[in-house]
């Protein structure tokens, strides 16, 4: 979603009406709406891949909840006549792109991690262009020349932050991610005794996730260990940080990766395993530290925080080579397609 909003500055220049498309139960209409779009929904859900008897009956049921959403999809792009459909993948992308493919309408798609989304995957036969945040995505890609490296949208709001005031200490932000927090979270409390020796800290929890133990309420600029559960100005925080502790999923790994910030990517190991991908590519390129979750503990964290710091300047010089901002290129894609 937030992929999208990056989009939106550029693509109002040239195009008169905007519409969002997403699920009838998911989280984004109200942000959706709040930016000015008029939002739809359509009927969908996800392969699980767990094969617990809940997630087996769900993926039972989805094939009936995709002819659904396939049905609405069609009736909406029927009623809004677009001229074009912009994809960013996902469960929710697919029966709107094979819908409209269908009607004769353009489909951009742009991939965030470095191999394919199963939806993409399953889309590209109705794409005439798919914009990709990788380069090696692109020349793996095929047919080739639908595939086009741009790199990520970046919101503008990245590159706005104020990095506030300074007490001579490192400053470290952890952010754990929604979903994958919990191990982020004891690792950096059971070694907040020896961090906060060398760093002011900034710890970024996860909705309801806070530990009452750790709880301070003191002033950033005192430098003392703060958790909190959400931020809404993530840009000031970036600029305030020195190194950053994160999950390697895309809109974070890109955002930090053209902020040229010194990482420590610890990528979720559940999932299809895009976000260890993502994060090999950053040591691909030398431009960050990777801790896999089955190696993490209070002690490897330290040492991993303390090897990315040593290396700042030079994974720093790096981190464009993994990612940059394609925000521009994919809004002129999309225009001229």
């Amino acid at each position: 979603m937030l992929p999208h909003f990056a989009l939106l500055p550029h693509l109002r220049k040239h195009f008169d009406k905007i519409y969002y498309v997403g699920s009838h139960d998911g989280v984004e209409k109200k942000l959706v709406e709040k930016e000015g779009l008029e939002f739809h929904g359509i009927t969908c859900d996800k392969l699980r891949r767990s094969l617990s008897p809940k997630s087996v009956m769900c993926n039972m049921v989805m094939p009936f909840k995709l002819l659904k959403g396939f049905g609405e999809a069609k009736r909406i792009l029927r009623e809004l006549k677009p001229d074009v459909v912009f994809s960013k993948g996902g469960f929710v992308a697919y029966p709107v792109v094979r819908s409209a493919a269908k009607l004769g309408i353009t489909v951009i798609a742009h991939e965030s991690d470095l191999s394919m989304g199963l939806a993409n995957r399953m889309s590209v036969r109705y794409c005439q262009k798919i914009c990709t945040t990788f380069a090696k995505t692109t020349e793996s890609g095929n047919p080739q020349d639908k595939f086009i490296h741009t790199g990520s949208p970046i919101r503008a709001k990245i590159y706005q932050g104020k990095r506030g005031e300074s007490n001579g200490k490192r400053n470290l932000l952890v952010m754990g991610g929604s979903l994958g927090a919990a191990s982020i979270n004891m690792a950096v409390r059971e070694a907040l005794v020896e961090l906060e020796k060398k760093f002011n800290v900034v710890h970024i929890c996860g909705r309801g996730k806070k530990n009452s133990v750790f709880d301070r309420a003191s002033p950033l600029k005192k430098g003392e260990y703060i958790q909190v559960e959400y931020v809404d100005d993530i840009e000031n925080y970036l600029a305030w940080a020195d190194v950053v502790v994160s999950r390697a999923g895309s809109n974070a790994l890109c955002e930090l990766m053209v902020l040229a910030k010194a990482v420590l990517f610890i990528p979720l190991a559940t999932g299809r395993g895009d976000q260890i991908e993502n994060a090999q590519e950053v040591l691909a390129h030398d431009a960050g530290a990777v801790l896999y979750e089955r190696d993490l503990t209070a002690e490897t964290l330290l040492r991993g925080i303390e090897q990315v710091w040593a290396r700042r300047a030079e994974v720093s010089k790096n981190t464009s080579r993994v990612v940059i901002d394609g925000t521009e290129a994919i809004a002129e894609i999309i225009k001229i397609t």
